[in-house]
């Protein structure tokens, strides 16, 4: 029956049908690229990611971790102990400047993607490496941290850095 009114020939029907199918595409794709709301929240992880340093806690409790390997952490102490098995140190991490894509969302959940420079000793082995994170901050209590978070180091060969673009 749904396809007989598709497919049929009832123009009068169809076309506004058709223009709120439309309109509701519209609307999810102009949500998708919004980098202006919540100028304040967008600020403060902002600062967060260009705060962090090893020994400064953005982590939730309660975080679940993808590591390189596709292992899962279910807390902040699963994290480090799997860092600790791999013979893992961080030594600094830096975002990559316009590589930070923030959207918020009700002013208390942010989702992130962006760019990092790492510089790591995997088992005692110095090593720069770049890595797109995914990352899920919650706003608790008036202070942000991170619940969820996921990288994946890049291969400029396969994927230059700079011909990624913007939304």
């Amino acid at each position: 029956m749904f396809s007989a009114f598709i497919f049929g020939k009832n123009k009068a029907m169809k076309t506004p049908l058709l223009l709120i199918l439309l309109s509701l595409i519209s609307l999810g794709v102009s949500a998708q690229i919004d980098t202006t709301s919540y100028p304040k929240e967008r600020a403060e992880i902002r600062a967060l990611l260009r705060n962090q340093r090893p020994g400064v806690l953005v982590d939730c409790n309660d975080m679940i971790a993808v590591g390189p390997k596709g292992d899962i952490s279910f807390s902040r102490q699963q994290w480090l102990a799997a860092q600790q098995k791999e013979k893992l140190v961080f030594k600094s991490v830096r975002p990559v400047a316009g590589q930070e894509f923030i959207r918020i969302y009700e002013g208390s959940l942010a989702v992130v993607n962006l760019l990092i420079e790492v510089n790591i000793l995997v088992d005692g082995r110095d090593m720069n490496i770049r890595v797109r994170r995914l990352e899920v901050y919650h706003k608790r209590s008036g202070n942000w941290c991170r619940v969820a978070g996921q990288g994946t180091q890049v291969d400029e060969l396969i994927f230059p850095i700079g011909a990624i673009s913007k939304p």
